[in-house]
């Protein structure tokens, strides 16, 4: 009777709760986002982090603003993968859809196409998929992301094959390194940081090329990678990218004994190529194993679960980053709209230049550039078709697997 009861009470709160959720005024935002073209599958990514994040927030009373309570609603238009388009689009939400709050697009190459508009118009846009640092560089005050600058995402691989080449009783200096990325503001960022890291150690660069344009096939560079034999490749390509180098990687049987990239997750490279992507390194934002958590999404490990629950395409999958960056972008526009205790876009923006905020995606604090200072890149590898946390050691679950076995 005590349980049916508990039973009862806890259905007539959650009904409760969501009428009230339903009872709320709007947030009008606007995104342009790649739901079509080559960043499609991001773009579908990103969008689902955000909606997930939408209701979450909804069905836990909203965003309240004084003794309002409010959600959000997001129109969405496709810039197809074009940075021209997106500029476009970004217009047409402020100027014709009269929205006073953006959420980024997929890639830090739309992100730079919409920055000047919404800083134009005074707009303030969070955004969780532009990590290019060249976008934290130009004196935006509009601009805020949750996410790690780009020149950070495979910094720990390069580290990581110093290690290993002094435990095999040589210098990290003796490791030689190939670069292949795709020529665009991240992957040429990443392309940066490799190039600076690898040089402070002394390492030799000894292949650096640009993947052709329609990101559809590597085999010329990867010929060259197996002659000259370096002892650790990183690659560039957002999911497009990734998915061709795992797919040739294999054809050819690159033996290369460490190999990063970006993008594992998104471009599913476990459930499309099986074996082929074992002991591959991969960098990431976020992982479920993190110690992060926050009353509305609870833990890291929560958040998964329950995203897979309400996404069920995802089930067998691990959860992109990219979709829980986006959800951290909702969850800092509703912690500073309570801050601010406002809809006034000024007084808002004001309020995320200020955020100090620890979530399941990790801390977010911004500089006065606009980039997140407050969280670390992790690498994960790829190990019997799971992927584990190997690198910083600090937030390592696992050892890493070295050298390749593939």
């Amino acid at each position: 009777m005590i349980k049916t009861l508990s039973l009862a009470v806890g259905a007539l709160m959650a009904s409760t709760a969501f009428a009230a959720a339903a009872d709320c005024a709007k947030i009008e935002v606007g995104a342009a986002i790649s739901l079509t073209g080559k960043y499609a599958t991001n773009g579908v990514h990103t969008k689902n982090g955000y909606e997930f994040a939408i209701k979450k927030i909804a069905d836990n009373g909203g965003v309240k603003i004084g003794d309002k309570c409010y959600n959000f609603n997001v129109t969405y238009y496709d810039d197809e993968s074009k940075g021209d388009r997106a500029a476009t689009l970004a217009e047409r939400l402020i100027n014709q859809d009269k929205v006073q709050f953006m959420l980024g697009p997929y890639s830090s190459g739309m992100t730079k196409a919409i920055a000047p508009v919404t800083e134009k118009y005074k707009i303030p846009m969070i955004e969780a998929e532009g990590a290019s640092r060249s976008l934290f560089n130009k004196g935006y005050k509009y601009l805020f992301a949750v996410l790690s600058t780009s020149e950070q995402y495979l910094a720990s691989a390069v580290s990581l094959a110093g290690e290993k080449a002094v435990e095999a009783g040589k210098k990290a200096s003796d490791v030689r390194v190939a670069i292949a990325v795709e020529n665009d503001p991240f992957s040429l960022d990443i392309r940066a940081g490799v190039m600076e890291d690898a040089k402070k150690a002394g390492m030799k660069v000894v292949v650096d090329e640009k993947l052709p344009r329609d990101l559809s096939d590597m085999t010329s560079i990867l010929t060259k990678v197996k002659l000259i034999k370096p002892d650790l490749l990183v690659i560039s390509g957002h999911s497009k990218g990734a998915a061709t180098a795992v797919r040739q990687i294999g054809e050819q049987k690159i033996s290369t004994p460490m190999i990063a990239m970006t993008h594992c997750e998104a471009a599913d490279v476990v459930g499309n190529f099986g074996d082929a992507a074992n002991d591959i390194l991969c960098s990431t934002q976020w992982a479920e194993t993190l110690t992060y958590e926050d009353p509305i999404f609870g833990t890291a490990a929560n958040y998964e679960k329950e995203f897979k629950a309400a996404y069920p395409e995802y089930a067998t999958k691990t959860v992109p980053y990219q979709i829980a960056q986006a959800s951290a972008a909702i969850y800092v526009y509703k912690d500073a709209f309570e801050r601010a205790g406002s809809m006034d876009k000024e007084k808002v923006r004001d309020a995320i230049a200020a955020t100090d905020m620890k979530t399941f995606y990790g801390g977010i604090k911004f500089s006065e550039a606009g980039n997140n200072i407050a969280k670390p890149m992790v690498l994960r590898q790829i190990q019997d078709g799971k992927y584990k946390v190997v690198a910083p050691s600090a937030f390592a679950s696992d050892k890493v697997n070295y050298p390749r076995t593939n």
